[in-house]
């Protein structure tokens, strides 16, 4: 895909379904300004994402750690998938708001050299989430949505709300 004579910049957006998503898809006015590509869970809610965006969206496995033994074999496999689509979709920059399903790719990303940006969710206030402890030592840029998280986060920036 090329702007202006130019290759665009490969972007990956990714997130696990619910709230997470919800936060990732406010950042879609960016979308156009990249060759981006979306990554999330498959989930009955998600279903009208592959109409809406077509090839630019795939999906991983859903598992809740709810049902953890199920999930030990959904989570392996949902790391063989994250190879495959990493290499396939090669991107320069990885942008997720958490979470489970986004460590393996956000790891691997940084292995390979791709600039990690992470947004922690707007649903905690004072308590980091499991992955923004994990990919908080390895992202290029961490963006927290209160101020009261810099405290936790001392090297990130705030944002702001990714509400309108």
């Amino acid at each position: 895909m090329k702007k202006k004579g130019k290759r665009m910049k490969k972007v990956l957006f990714i997130s696990s379904t619910g709230g997470h998503l919800s936060e990732l898809l406010q950042l879609s006015p960016l979308f156009e300004k990249y060759d981006y590509h979306i990554i999330t869970e498959k989930d009955e809610a998600n279903k009208a994402l592959k109409e809406k965006y077509g090839k630019k969206i795939d999906f991983l496995p859903y598992g809740t750690r709810s049902k953890l033994f199920s999930y030990i074999f959904k989570y392996f496999y949902l790391c063989i998938k994250t190879i495959y689509y990493y290499f396939k979709i090669k991107p320069k920059v990885i942008i997720t708001t958490g979470t489970h399903t986004a460590g393996p790719m956000c790891i691997l990303g940084k292995i390979f050299r791709s600039k990690i940006i992470y947004i922690e969710t707007f649903a905690n206030r004072n308590k980091k989430t499991a992955t923004g402890r994990l990919i908080y030592k390895i992202a290029d840029l961490f963006i927290v949505q209160w101020e009261e998280m810099l405290k936790l986060y001392p090297k990130a920036i705030y944002g702001g709300s990714i509400y309108k």
